[in-house]
């Protein structure tokens, strides 16, 4: 059986949809997962959302262990938590990092990522696209 692939996802992106649509867009959380379900070319996703950092590093370290790749949209612990860039940077499979705005391109204090020089690729500014794009990734990556 093939392992899952992991979409975890971090702090507030349980709003998408309604939280600062001008940066994030429209789509909800459960639209980007049934659009990748749509996607995903007859492999399993573990797709979940938590607003706890500790949480978060459990489900990487889970993933590591038993998926065969992650994407991660962190959220803002993308710029403060070094736990999660320990966590993977124990990782033994391909991590895709999501962002659905260019983090590059906003405040200064989103300059900070602790995730990127852990992450095999870097997905940012594509709106839920950014999503499909990691998915078809992962999947080339893992086949």
């Amino acid at each position: 059986m093939t392992k899952p692939i992991y979409v975890l996802n971090g702090p507030n992106l349980n709003l998408l949809g309604t939280r600062e649509p001008e940066i994030y867009g429209h789509d909800t959380l459960d639209d980007i997962r049934d659009a990748l379900l749509e996607r995903v070319d007859g492999r399993t996703l573990e797709f979940r959302q938590t607003n706890s950092e500790g949480e978060l590093v459990d489900w990487v370290q889970e993933a590591s262990r038993d998926g065969a790749a992650i994407i991660l949209n962190a959220g803002a612990y993308t710029h403060t938590s070094i736990a999660l860039h320990d966590a993977l940077r124990a990782c033994t499979v391909p991590v895709i990092e999501v962002h659905l705005s260019n983090p590059a391109a906003r405040e200064a204090f989103r300059q900070t990522n602790y995730v990127a020089p852990a992450a095999t690729a870097t997905i940012a500014g594509l709106g839920p696209r950014g999503y499909h794009v990691a998915l078809d990734a992962a999947i080339r990556m893992t086949a």
